[in-house]
């Protein structure tokens, strides 16, 4: 019997029915599906994982935080435990059966990794099976794609697992021991601890770091006029001085227009926009950060569509097509989506396909593309964005380009100079299948050179300069790539933590106080960690023992050196690490005025319950309190309320999406808000329960949902506050 192991269940599913030389055979080992079939003229058995079925942690003796010195970390043994115990069970019984195995996990550091652990699990059921195991991999999951896999199978490949162990042993060392040290330097445990980690500190600093430009900047004052023209249509020149920086010059130049223009030139320019190149992860993350979805959730959904069969694998660095990659044969899938069935017929009647091509070529994964046809129905709203744009990225890139038709006029008025443009599509190209990347026409009416044309107003703005833009979530992933922090799979996640932690909030990204305080102080005691170089350094080690050129204890040992410096540098400044942190801690804590005395209102927890509530820093003196959300993070924000003049906060991280409240439970709006909440949970038990429900839902409350509480063991929790900071 073979037994192909591949890392989710719907994906062991997919396999057995692509394989199937007949009927499949669906059964249960406890709770783990798997699917019995014939393929080749013999018996095959299909079972998925849940990820990875080992997790890497410190024995339990190092589980106590605030008595186990962090620096012990460093050397410690680093065990591995089962994860997922059904799925390592079931793994081991259908082992005792097998003479051969395939592993068909995702083709990628972490995808072998994962096959790499499943099959120590397998050799400790069978040994025999250790000169019996094959590789199957494919870059989406269709029938063609998944049955040349299996046709071609290859060896397992422990240099490209180690990489990804390599990265998974260094992110729990350098995770869990600075995690714990910061921890016990600002004495923030249990939920309240700061995570620091290899990729996402110095991502963090990146972050605090354009803050501070943007704090320290200067605006400088500066002018512009507009004039507004009508020659049988109105539109706006402006000054062709640009931005004046001495106000009395352009007060001057301001007077001086008069009430007529004479056209002095009319220039008229063609120029190309081509289609844009195929998806990689990073351009395919931006991408969907600009149609308002965050990179981890794109991420997520992206996995989801892949394991459904309707888009490649989604973790590439490609931007070129391979030549085996049937573009006909995919345009033929898409006749039929919704909205972009036109473009693909019209690709099809094309003689000659050309795809553009972008800088980047691998041979591990092609770029990200549609393998299958989805309807609307089929998906929910947000996975139906996400194959849209990849659906039409795909169209786009086969597209011709688009054209444009630049009008740039230069015109004097009272002898000053002005000009006025506008740009129109003259050919919609790939525009017409991909339109995140249309810009409005900017339509000019037909002018003449020595027309005199009426002014029919005129305006002089006054402005500033503006400090540099902070980070997008699309803009970061660039930026985070172009350093070499994280990878491709990584970088979504990194960027979440950052959010999780109560380090950033909003997009773009503000950090808060506390992030910029932990920035600062690493960047001042830590700058190894600080800064992408080192962080650099060690994702070429990994790519290094993919490749194998070096080992993984090697690389692993030198990471350990270079922590061994860092810890000492923070244990010589413990006292000024904490400092700055709690500063910005403190800051953080500061909501707003007391509307009772004028003092500072600020995060306090009860004593005995713990409850977070506003109090008065006045206190006892002044007893002022305001219940506060129990779950999610305050982010102050600096306005006061127009109903009631109490601090507004926001609350980010909670149950849905983040909301902004003010923290006075009595105040207008807030009542408003309450008694508007009730009448539409009133007016949706009606329409369940028929007449009458109403009036019941009013009368009585409703129960509180029954929440269980799964205690985690200590070494559980430090596993996991290293990976909250790692990546």
């Amino acid at each position: 019997m073979r037994l192909i192991i591949s890392e989710k269940a719907n994906t062991a599913k997919k396999i057995a029915g692509f394989l199937a030389e007949g009927k499949v055979k669906d059964g249960k080992h406890r709770s783990i599906p798997h699917h019995t079939f014939e393929w080749g003229g013999e018996e095959c058995v299909s079972v998925g994982l849940k990820g990875h079925v080992l997790n890497p942690e410190y024995p339990e003796e190092y589980s106590n935080w605030q008595k186990v010195e962090p620096s012990s970390l460093i050397d410690a043994e680093i065990l591995k435990s089962v994860s997922e115990k059904g799925v390592a069970d079931a793994v081991r019984s259908l082992s005792k059966k097998a003479d051969r195995v395939i592993i068909a996990t995702d083709f990628d550091r972490e995808g072998e990794l994962i096959g790499v652990e499943a099959l120590s699990l397998v050799f400790e059921a069978n040994p025999k099976l250790m000169d019996h195991v094959e590789r199957s991999r494919f870059s989406a999951l269709t029938k063609g794609e998944v049955t040349r896999a299996f046709e071609e199978l290859v060896e397992v490949s422990r240099e490209l697992a180690a990489a990804g162990e390599a990265r998974q042993d260094i992110d729990l060392i350098w995770g869990a021991t600075l995690t714990r040290w910061v921890s016990r330097a600002t004495k923030r445990y249990g939920n309240a601890f700061l995570s620091v980690g290899r990729v996402q500190s110095p991502t963090l600093v990146l972050i605090s770091e354009r803050e501070r430009e943007r704090r320290a900047f200067t605006p400088e004052p500066y002018w512009e006029i507009e004039a507004n023209l009508r020659n049988g249509e109105a539109f706006d020149a402006r000054h062709a001085t640009g931005r004046f920086k001495d106000e009395a010059a352009a007060r001057a130049a301001h007077e001086a227009i008069t009430d007529t223009a004479l056209v002095e030139e009319v220039k008229e320019k063609s120029a190309t926009r081509p289609a844009p190149i195929p998806f990689n992860t990073t351009g395919f993350l931006t991408a969907a950060a600009n149609i308002g979805i965050s990179p981890s959730r794109a991420a997520r959904l992206a996995e989801d569509l892949y394991t459904d069969g309707y888009i490649s694998y989604p973790r590439t660095d490609n931007t070129v097509y391979p030549r085996s990659l049937e573009l006909r044969e995919v345009l033929g899938q898409l006749k039929r989506v919704e909205g972009v069935g036109q473009h693909a017929e019209r690709l099809l009647s094309s003689e000659k396909l050309s795809p553009t091509r972008g800088k980047k070529e691998t041979t591990d994964h092609p770029p990200i593309y549609p393998t299958g046809y989805a309807s609307k129905k089929a998906l929910r709203d947000d996975q139906w964005k996400i194959y849209q744009l990849v659906v039409r990225r795909f169209l786009a890139t086969l597209s011709r380009p688009a054209k444009t038709l630049r009008t740039t006029v230069r015109l004097t008025s009272g002898g000053e100079p002005l000009v006025a443009g506008g740009t129109v599509l003259t050919e919609e190209g790939w525009l017409a299948v991909y339109p995140y990347g249309r810009r409005p026409d900017e339509e000019m009416p037909k002018l003449q050179e020595g027309q005199e044309i009426k002014v029919v107003g005129k305006e002089l703005f006054a402005k500033e300069t503006q400090p540099p833009g902070r980070y997008g979530q699309g803009r970061l992933l660039r930026v985070m790539e172009d350093l070499g922090l994280g990878t491709k799979a990584t970088r979504p996640s990194i960027i979440q933590n950052l959010y999780d932690r109560g380090y950033v909030h909003d997009d773009p990204l503000v950090p808060t106080e506390t992030g910029m305080a932990v920035a600062r102080a690493l960047k001042d005691f830590a700058s190894e960690i600080a800064t992408h170089e080192m962080t650099a350094e060690l994702e070429r080690s990994m790519d290094d023992i993919s490749e194998g050129r070096t080992s993984k204890d090697d690389v692993v040992d030198k990471s350990r050196d270079v922590l061994r410096r860092v810890y000492e540098h923070l244990t010589e400044s413990e006292t000024q690490f904490a400092d700055i942190v709690w500063d910005g801690i403190r800051e953080d804590s500061v909501l707003g005025p007391c509307k009772k005395c004028g003092r500072n209102l600020t995060v306090k927890r009860a004593r005995k319950s713990g409850k977070r509530f506003a109090g008065c820093e006045g206190y006892p003196d002044c007893d002022q309190t305001y219940s506060l959300p129990q779950r999610g993070e305050i982010i102050p924000l600096g306005t006061l309320c127009e109903a009631c003049g109490s601090p507004e906060i926001k609350v980010v991280g909670g149950r849905g999406r983040p909301w902004i409240t003010c923290i006075d439970m009595d105040c207008p709006k807030q009542v408003e808000r309450r008694e508007a909440a009730a009448k539409a949970k009133a007016a949706k038990a009606n329409g369940k329960n028929g007449e009458g429900a109403p009036e019941k839902a009013a009368s009585q409350p409703a129960k509180p949902k029954r929440r269980t509480t799964t205690t985690t063991t200590a070494r559980t929790k430090a596993a996991g506050a290293a990976r909250a900071g790692s990546s």
